[in-house]
């Protein structure tokens, strides 16, 4: 009888050692309605959306200047994804880390992301221009606004912000970069 309470008592010490999940398995924080209805704009074309993206405004609490080159290579699609810092006259820093991306469909791509988590990103919206776009995901994880520039395009961002909303975002939670 001791024996087995004794193993008991061991799965219950044990049990409690492996409760919370690391940081890398925890489940990312949704910002959309999951029943709303989400899709790729019929618009996207991957050459004109190639080229550099400054992410406007997101989701994601810790947002801060980010921004994003896409390009093609013969591998395939890759988002060279890094923060940046303009000076006065409008120019730039560089970019840290290349991101392979896998072309799930027309507009929908995942990518290993430097946390380690595998995320989907789709292109929901994209101006006529190709000036100003809106990535998200189906699981409302991951939702970005960005541009060509760092700034201007007013009318643009508040289209961006109108098309999170109807994907069913809770613009309420947008953070916007400054």
């Amino acid at each position: 009888m001791i024996p087995r309470v004794l193993a008991a008592a061991a799965v219950v010490v044990l049990g409690a050692c492996v409760a919370t999940p690391p940081p890398s398995v925890t489940k990312l924080q949704s910002y959309r309605d999951r029943s709303a209805l989400i899709g790729v704009t019929s618009r996207f074309d991957e050459a004109k959306f190639a080229g550099v993206w400054y992410v406007r405004a997101g989701f994601d609490p810790e947002l801060g200047k980010m921004a994003f080159n896409m390009r093609a290579t013969p591998q395939g699609p890759v988002m060279r994804l890094g923060a940046f810092v303009c000076d006065p006259a409008g120019v730039c820093g560089d970019f840290a880390e290349d991101l392979p991306l896998k072309r799930i469909s027309n507009g929908r791509y995942s990518t290993k992301m430097p946390s380690g988590e595998t995320r989907e990103f789709w292109v929901l919206w994209v101006d006529e221009g190709f000036r100003t776009a809106v990535m998200g995901n189906r699981d409302g994880t991951f939702g970005w606004i960005v541009d060509r520039s760092t700034k201007g395009g007013a009318d643009r961002i508040k289209a961006a912000r109108e098309i999170l909303d109807f994907n069913g975002y809770n613009v309420s939670r947008l953070k916007v970069v400054k």
